[in-house]
């Protein structure tokens, strides 16, 4: 299962931490795995992209944190439509991903 956690300070996502595996399907064709990896990984890249030092993260084998530092309107609107799409995926897929805001 992959964790999704978020949390909050002065109403602004300030850190998002998603562990863990779906264990969908076998890796390599994990389409559950490869969502996640790809809505987070384009989001922190676009973050990046607008302001380097809006965000730091760190990535482990099955971990990926996020820190955001800087807050702006399009910096909170790409962290939010992040954090929508991993709630969509999140209820597509309940089995496999779970989020705590």
């Amino acid at each position: 299962m992959i964790n999704i956690e978020v949390k909050e300070k002065n109403d602004s996502i300030n850190y998002i931490k998603i562990s863990g595996h779906a264990e969908y399907a076998e890796e390599g064709y994990d389409i559950v795995c490869a969502s996640v990896s790809c809505i987070t990984i384009t989001t922190v890249n676009a973050l990046i992209s607008i302001d380097e030092e809006c965000v730091v993260y760190s990535e482990a084998e099955g971990l990926l944190e996020i820190g955001i530092i800087k807050h702006s309107e399009v910096i909170d609107k790409l962290i939010n439509n992040m954090i929508n799409l991993l709630q969509n995926l999140a209820e597509e897929y309940k089995e496999y991903v779970k989020i705590k805001i």
